[in-house]
């Protein structure tokens, strides 16, 4: 039994490298969709709202 449990970790261990390799694949996906999101009009809009709702809060604005 040995022998089968070692050839099991050694199977597994590419799954974990693959794992990492699509969790980065999708940060960037995500990355790459938040940055155009953000850069265009929708971005502009979102960006000043948020900034308008913040000086309400805190009365300034």
């Amino acid at each position: 039994m040995a022998t089968r449990s070692a050839a099991r970790s050694t199977d597994e261990r590419g799954i974990t490298t693959a794992e990492y390799a699509v969790g980065t694949a999708a940060g960037a996906g995500l990355a790459g969709l938040l940055y155009k999101l953000l850069t265009g009009g929708f971005g502009d809009k979102l960006l000043k709202l948020l900034y308008d709702h913040v000086l309400g809060l805190l009365g300034i604005g």
